[in-house]
């Protein structure tokens, strides 16, 4: 199976957010409009996200040591959470209390074109970052809906980006409807509505993020799509009479899998040693994600 290329999603998703904000926050100076300057923020939220997912990335390499023998490939996951809650708070409660502020006190827009054109502007540069993030999704999620691939995968840092992709796009379709509106009616209450409801995506993106995530933490085999190609290598290993038990762990990019196998009767024990280190070295050369593998003879669970 094709690996994604996590990095360089994040790298296209940091050049968006981080263009798409400058002019974000430039057009909501000049025009007033609320929900611009939401849009704004969460754009710098995200490409201050993106540089975190980079910093867990690197972080998550880092080698075994005795306090972890099991390596930081789960550091990965911290970063990520610390994101989604970034997401929450910076992105999604700042615009509702802008919202609420904006609806409290309307202010007729400034240049309204403008906002328009640097909305649209926008919405195309996000379009490139989340066409980027799905393409590297395709590469792993086989034939699962995006819905199911986000249940179930354990790249959290493409779980990241691709929410914060798809809340940064309809975000701006609900900026540049909210402004249209404030444009045609003369009515800055619009805007203020636009503002809350990015709010209100924001947030509820950032929690479907964050429970992921949490499980993730928590502890998790390796993907579905995975397990189902473990399982079928070792029912096609001659060596193996069935398989009793598997058990998976997720680490960041590297796995743990501990087996338990009925094996054919070997020649005596030095056969069963050469046996298990045959299927070991082809299992591992199958799944190079699997850093650790535990392989234990047995005849029943």
């Amino acid at each position: 199976m094709a690996g994604a290329n996590s990095v360089k999603t994040i790298l296209y998703a940091l050049c968006a957010n981080s263009a798409i904000a400058v002019a974000k926050l430039g057009a909501a100076f000049v025009t007033g409009s609320s929900a611009m300057l939401a849009e704004g923020v969460h754009s710098l939220a995200d490409a201050g996200n993106q540089g975190l997912l980079l910093l867990g990335l690197k972080r998550s390499k880092r080698p075994p040591d005795d306090q972890h023998p099991l390596g930081y490939g789960k550091t990965i996951y911290v970063w990520s959470f610390l994101v989604a809650i970034i997401l929450f708070s910076v992105g999604g409660m700042y615009s509702l209390i802008e919202g609420w502020h904006k609806l409290q006190d309307p202010h007729d827009l400034s240049w309204p074109w403008l906002a328009i054109g640097i909305l649209v502007f926008a919405i195309i540069a996000e379009g490139i970052s989340l066409r980027a993030a799905v393409i590297e999704i395709n590469k792993v999620r086989g034939d699962r809906s995006l819905w199911r691939w986000f249940r179930q995968s354990r790249a959290s840092e493409l779980v990241v980006i691709f929410g914060e992709d798809l809340a940064a796009e309809l975000g701006l379709v609900f900026a540049l409807f909210a402004v249209g509106l404030t444009m045609i009616t003369g009515n800055p209450v619009f805007d203020a509505l636009g503002t809350l409801a990015i709010g209100a995506l924001l947030i509820i993106i950032a929690v479907l993020i964050g429970i992921e995530v949490k499980a993730m933490l928590i502890g998790e085999s390796v993907d579905v799509l995975e397990r189902q190609r473990m399982r079928s290598f070792i029912e096609a290993r001659p060596e193996v009479a069935s398989m009793i038990n598997m058990v998976s762990m997720q680490m960041g990019k590297d796995a743990m899998v501990s087996l338990k196998l009925q094996l054919h009767a070997a020649d005596g024990g030095h056969g069963l040693v050469r046996a298990i280190n045959a299927f070991e070295k082809d299992f591992k050369h199958a799944f190079p994600q699997v850093v650790w593998l535990f392989v234990e003879p047995d005849i029943a669970d």
